[in-house]
């Protein structure tokens, strides 16, 4: 028998690390069945319920954690403040399209959407954060062009939904970088500042009549306030996961979120997939395999001849 010997500590990390990644992209990609139940709410109120029960849920975690001083230095920050305000701006216009694209029955082109973030990101690097992109990356983001030139002639509508979403995605990303803030107080600060406004909404749909919270509509209360757990615990199986598992591994992970979708988009709403659909997700995937083959030659050349020697034997 071969002797078993104890799992060190890295290596438990890095296992539930691994499952955390999955349980993360693989829930972001089956997230439009949970959007679903609340087709009969319009988005706006929606979001507005979303920014309230996630702040609740954040506020407990961050308890829980003990990450208070994370939040009250990020507040006494100008700075952070700023950046916050912008991001979540930013946010507000990912989640309020994307929950709009669901309930419209526009499912696939929220996949097409998240499938162009990679690209979106390593173009936002080059122009905002002076990235050089190397010839493959390059034509990766040509690729990525050319597919949504080619879906707007072929279909005859410009996919403007999966447009926003990945821009407004890279753009969130981008003011995070350069805010600063850790993932879960920055997230918190963003939705601590819009939550007034969205308070302020509700109550003003409360005052017309034409909100959909309250005992006449018991079920979609219970779905709008589960809105906050909805958001937040992926957030945290992701947190895990980025602090313990190589990027490599992280970005293929988060392919999983967008194939979630386009399969539900089409085997189980039967949302309509053309030609142009086809030839747009051939020259999508096509891109995403050069940007990733890229991205890990970019990595293993970055990596010492330290990292690269093979561990001493004990």
């Amino acid at each position: 028998m071969r002797p078993e010997y104890p799992m060190s500590q890295a290596a438990r990390d890095e296992r539930t690390a691994l499952i955390a990644g999955f349980a993360a992209f693989g829930f972001w990609g089956i997230i439009p069945v949970y959007w679903k139940f609340l087709q009969m709410v319009p988005a706006a109120e929606i979001l507005a319920h979303r920014f309230i029960w996630t702040t609740a849920f954040l506020a407990g975690l961050l308890s829980w954690q003990g990450r208070w001083p994370e939040v009250r230095e990020a507040m006494r920050s100008r700075r952070a403040q700023l950046f916050c305000l912008a991001s979540g701006l930013a946010i507000s216009l990912n989640w309020l399209t994307f929950i709009w694209a669901v309930n419209v029955n526009r499912v696939l082109e929220t996949s097409l959407g998240y499938f162009m973030t990679p690209l979106v990101n390593v173009l936002f690097g080059a122009i905002f954060l002076r990235e050089r992109l190397t010839r493959l990356q390059f034509a990766s983001v040509l690729l990525a062009s050319l597919a949504v030139l080619l879906l707007t002639l072929g279909y005859g509508r410009f996919p403007w939904i999966a447009v926003v979403l990945c821009c407004s995605w890279g753009l969130y990303g981008l003011l995070r970088k350069l805010g600063g803030t850790a993932a879960i107080p920055g997230l918190f600060f963003e939705t601590v500042i819009l939550t007034p406004v969205a308070i302020g909404y509700l109550f003003m749909l409360q005052g017309r009549g034409t909100i959909f919270f309250g005992p006449q509509h018991w079920g979609a209360s219970l779905i709008l306030i589960s809105t906050g757990i909805v958001t937040g615990l992926p957030l945290v199986w992701f947190g895990h996961a980025a602090r313990h598992l190589r990027m490599t591994t992280v970005g293929f992970l988060q392919y999983l979120a967008p194939t979630g979708s386009f399969f539900l988009g089409v085997f189980l709403y039967h949302e309509p997939f053309t030609k142009a659909h086809l030839l747009t997700f051939a020259l999508i995937w096509v891109a995403l395999a050069i940007f990733t083959s890229e991205t890990i030659r970019l990595w293993r050349a970055k990596r010492t001849p330290l990292e690269c020697a093979p561990p001493l034997a004990d």
